[in-house]
């Protein structure tokens, strides 16, 4: 009878074991991709060469297993533990390097702990399946360990997006599960171990609890970690920062400069922030017959509410953005709250936490004007807010006489990004599309694109408004390009399923990245 109650616990800590691992092990795999994607952008590609390494290594873990004899339960607590040390340490090694290795390096970095988590959660799975031999026949064996490692996997992918990321945040995420790793080899050797010689079990419980008390620091210290991080990387003083289940919002004041960034690309500078929202706030609903709806994707900060609430015939703003996050900061933040003007407490604008395109596709209302606040297209997911199916969409929600506008990067610094999106733009539909740019000192030549199927006389500007920076004379000027960036013609329309925008937007800031250190 014993000995039954003995084994039942040893399949069941054998069992709980393989379904952690299995949970561990791909946590690691998304939050190196993350995290990458997080500093480089192209979503696609950071998931798609972890993925790929991971598995490849995965393999070469597996076959490496065969030369493994001896004792194969210490085989495996010791790669547990040197799996928790390094996939628990893979998020804050990636912060550390991110600001010291050129992206081109930081990504070899990065592939390089993805190949050794790869190669040494490959060793796992058969060193399992050999450990429980010895109670299972070999069919039994492999779908026990086989079903509860996907089955560990599947929590993996519910619990990242939906409780890890938004509560713990990528870095204390890694921390917790190295923690989880090291702790689950430790109890697997001691529990099994208990009659060993202490000559043997001594060396590899100090190396656990050394890793577990490494661990434990770097929790206990992450806070100060992130801000020393934080604060190496933003000029200014960081005010507020709140990783959500989309991204990362950051806060910086410095004086009288209030700056955001979402996955530290700088959003707005409070210093010269208007010259961009007067441009594509007022402008397009200056060219429009009726401004009664206005509907804006993007933008939760308010900044560019603020700007459509001048005009008094708007009778309803409506503000579509992903991050619930950004409509809080911009509610309840003080520094963005007084930037704003309040706009998003005005009656008149009602915020929806949602995609943009999702919104398009399931609202039925039509609008005067909308506006496309939209983050650059830096990965697949923004890329498709700029394809021609999306534009479409567009079209089928605004009224007969209505107008479209969009911020579309830098004509300049992403030239064919910036023309591309006007193609696009061109190529869906829209009877007149009018490009033109201005001068933000924060951001550089920045590019914005105007479209109708009425025609419009875009310069011919005269407002009763109350501006900063819009002016007649200036808006001429907005829709001259000069020769360097002018539209070089011969660039392909950017579809959702083939996103030639992104390739083009990536491209043109790598070659701008080259020309800055040269």
């Amino acid at each position: 009878m014993e000995n039954t109650e003995t084994n039942r616990s040893e399949n069941l800590l054998f069992f709980i074991t393989i379904f952690l691992a299995g949970l561990c092990s791909l946590i690691y795999e998304l939050l190196i991709s993350t995290t990458s994607s997080y500093f480089l952008g192209d979503s696609v590609m950071q998931f798609s060469l972890t993925i790929g390494i991971y598995m490849a290594a995965m393999g070469i873990g597996s076959y490496l297993t065969k030369f493994l004899n001896g004792n194969l339960l210490e085989w495996f607590v010791k790669i547990e533990l040197i799996l928790g040390l390094i996939g628990g340490a893979s998020v804050p090694i990636l912060y550390f390097i991110f600001d010291r290795l050129s992206p081109l390096e930081y990504q070899f970095a990065m592939l390089a702990i993805t190949f050794l988590i790869g190669v040494l959660t490959g060793f796992e799975i058969p060193l399992l399946v050999r450990i429980l031999k010895e109670n299972y026949p070999l069919s039994s064996n492999l779908a026990y360990v086989l079903s509860l490692d996907y089955i560990g996997a599947l929590f993996a992918t519910l619990l990242f997006p939906f409780l890890l990321l938004p509560f713990l945040g990528t870095f204390r995420t890694s921390i917790v599960f190295g923690l989880i790793n090291i702790g689950l080899g430790l109890l697997v050797y001691r529990f099994f171990t208990k009659a060993a010689p202490q000559n043997r079990k001594k060396p590899l419980e100090l190396l656990a609890l050394g890793c577990l008390l490494f661990f434990v620091g770097l929790a206990t210290f992450s806070g100060q970690l992130l801000k020393h991080w934080e604060d190496s990387f933003f000029t200014s003083r960081v005010v507020y920062s709140k990783q959500t289940p989309y991204q990362q919002l950051v806060v910086t004041k410095n004086k009288k400069d209030i700056r955001l960034y979402i996955n530290r690309i700088i959003q707005f500078s409070s210093v010269d922030e208007y010259r961009y929202h007067e441009t594509l706030g007022i402008l397009p609903l200056h060219n429009a017959p009726y401004k009664k709806n206005i509907l804006i994707l993007g933008g939760g900060e308010g900044l560019l509410a603020r700007e459509v609430l001048k005009f008094p015939e708007v009778e309803t703003v409506t503000i579509i953005d992903l991050d619930e996050e950004v409509f809080r900061l911009a509610k309840e933040n003080t520094h963005i709250k007084t930037l704003n003007e309040e706009a998003l407490l005005d009656p008149r604008v009602t915020t929806i936490a949602a995609d943009a395109m999702i919104y398009l596709i399931e609202a039925e209302g039509l609008y005067d004007v909308i506006i496309a606040d939209l983050p650059d297209p830096s990965n697949d997911a923004l890329a498709r807010l700029y394809s021609a199916s999306f534009y479409k969409l567009v079209q089928n929600h605004l009224t007969p006489n209505g107008v479209f506008a969009t911020q579309a990067s830098s004509p300049f610094h992403t030239r064919n990004a910036f023309w591309c999106i006007y193609e696009t733009i061109a190529a869906s539909g829209f009877k007149h599309v009018y490009p033109f740019h201005t001068y933000v000192p924060s951001f550089g030549d920045w590019g914005f694109v105007l479209a109708s199927n009425l025609k419009k006389e875009p310069t011919n500007f005269k407002t009763g408004l109350t501006t900063r920076y819009l002016e007649p004379d200036l808006v001429k000027k907005m829709f001259f390009f000069a020769k360097d960036m002018s539209n070089p013609g011969n660039l392909s329309v950017n579809q959702l399923d083939k996103p030639n925008l992104l390739h083009y937007f990536l491209e043109d800031w790598e070659e701008f990245s080259k020309e800055q250190k040269n």
